[in-house]
């Protein structure tokens, strides 16, 4: 009978063991063959392919409701739907990066590996049933990313970039991992079912625990750049290569959210002397919407413009992890959560995507200015930037907007009605830098950026990216009932 267990244990895991083995063929590759990036082709292909396995091999375990490894990883609707996520994030950056030349050089087979045990990293963040497990994730998705984001060849943007990650994360877990300690040492586990059985009494009677759920929680809202812990975004998105960011601003932040969610439902939002926390979060969420598209507005580089838009989002996503964590109609609130991480993940994947297909080499930096006349020059490439633009503020009936619905609904009927109108007050002020990058390429002619022919496979990926925006946002109703249909687990 262990042994079924143990064969069982290993079958949910096989995405990550496919991963890398995926990733550690090209490096295995090259090592012998004196160092020396043969075929970068090949390369790609097998990275694809281990991308493409693990999405079949998650895809069997549609359903399943398990735990495994002693309780350590958690299997369930949430894992599943943010696992197909990150594997979809996955297989877009490796294409970007194919094309790009920041990071199709003669370190491809480094940074394919790299890329794909990150992948592997955030995984184990999704499955995590463990606050041990979650930071060896954590730190599993971080360290790799640290030394992509240093291996391009752009000198003084990407070293900076780099560092400033390094520091502020490693920072950010150790905040964590003291938060951990805390925790561990009120509730003697560090298991999520253990803790969830005591937090309510705990967050009423121990201030040591109190203090261990903040200092975990300032550490994971480092990860999505919740305010005041979002200055470092704008600045290591810019100086990293065009697909890495695409790469951290899709599937580090799901899976941080989607732990996010799981901490949440631990029932400590819903002890009397909770409501302090809770208001806290409530005006993180309010200032983190309110600072995200402020700053927007004032950018004129496409990449810091969508950093920090992406910090605005992550206010949206915090009202909504809110409404899963108060009870009530928590399903919704979570429900809501996946769909727009979903959705957020396909529209930032476009929009990075594009910026690539400007690019001409590693230091290349594209203003929002360039895009003047575009629609003259590539209509069809125009016509993406627009629908991924107006996604992102929500307009209808783009999948974008559905997102920002079932969110806001969730919070209204959790009570939180002035959070979603501030989020919509959010998504108006935000209408005014989405827009800019639309009426410049159709309402101005003047020559600017340049659309790279060659780069066929990316183009491909950001038209699926335009299309999906617009398929999920008329048929929005099917995925989002397939997600509610699987996330009553999350709070048994």
């Amino acid at each position: 009978m262990d042994i079924q267990f143990e064969l069982l244990d290993l079958l949910l895991v096989s995405p990550v063991l496919v991963l890398f083995l995926a990733s550690i063929i090209p490096l295995t590759m090259k090592v012998l063959s004196g160092n020396r990036e043969t075929n970068t082709f090949s390369t790609f292909a097998c990275g694809l392919g281990g991308v493409i396995a693990a999405t079949f091999l998650t895809a069997a375990n549609y359903g399943i409701q398990k735990t495994a490894f002693q309780e350590a990883l958690r299997f369930d609707g949430l894992s599943f739907w943010i696992q197909m996520t990150v594997l979809l994030v996955a297989g877009a950056t490796l294409i970007f990066s194919k094309e790009s030349s920041a990071t199709n050089n003669n370190q491809f087979s480094e940074f394919v590996f790299l890329l794909l045990n990150s992948a592997i990293g955030m995984m184990v963040v999704v499955w995590a049933n463990d606050l041990m497990t979650l930071f060896i994730g954590i730190e599993l998705m971080s360290l790799c990313l640290y030394i992509l984001i240093a291996l391009s060849s752009e000198e003084r943007l990407s070293k900076e970039a780099a560092f400033k990650y390094f520091v502020l994360g490693s920072f950010a877990s150790a905040i964590m991992l003291y938060g951990v300690s805390f925790i561990y040492g009120t509730v003697n586990a560090t298991t999520i079912p253990e803790i969830t059985k005591l937090a309510p009494d705990l967050m009423e009677t121990n201030r040591l625990f109190l203090m261990g759920v903040i200092l975990t929680m300032l550490g994971l809202f480092f990860k999505v750049s919740i305010f005041p812990f979002h200055a470092w975004t704008p600045d290591v998105y810019q100086g990293a290569a065009t697909p890495l960011t695409a790469f951290m601003s899709t599937g580090v932040k799901a899976v941080s959210l989607a732990f996010i969610l799981r901490f949440f439902t631990m029932d400590i939002l819903l002890s009397e002397h909770s409501t302090p926390l809770m208001n806290a979060v409530e005006w993180l969420a309010a200032l983190t919407i309110l600072v995200g598209n402020i700053a927007a507005i004032m950018q004129t580089n496409f990449k810091r413009m969508l950093a920090y838009s992406s910090v605005a989002h992550s206010g949206y996503v915090l009202i909504g992890l809110l409404a899963a964590g108060v009870g009530g109609e928590a399903l919704l609130g979570a429900s809501g959560v996946v769909f727009y991480v979903i959705s957020y993940a396909i529209m930032t994947l476009g929009a990075f995507g594009v910026i690539g297909l400007f690019e001409t080499n590693e230091d290349s930096m594209i203003d929002i200015d360039d895009l003047k006349g575009l629609a003259q020059r590539s209509p069809w490439v125009a016509a993406c930037i627009s629908l991924f633009m107006l996604s992102l503020a929500g307009i209808p009936p783009t999948v974008g907007f559905f997102g920002k619905f079932f969110i806001f609904s969730a919070a209204i009927k959790q009570g939180f009605v002035w959070l979603a109108i501030w989020g919509v007050i959010g998504s108006v002020i935000s209408v005014y830098f989405y827009l800019r990058p639309i009426v410049l390429m159709y309402m101005y002619d003047e020559e600017g950026a340049t659309v790279i022919s060659s780069k066929v496979l990316t183009q491909m990926a950001i038209t699926i990216a335009a299309l999906l925006i617009l398929a999920l946002g008329i048929f929005s109703e099917p995925l989002y009932k397939a997600v509610l249909a699987n996330m009553g687990s999350l709070f048994l």
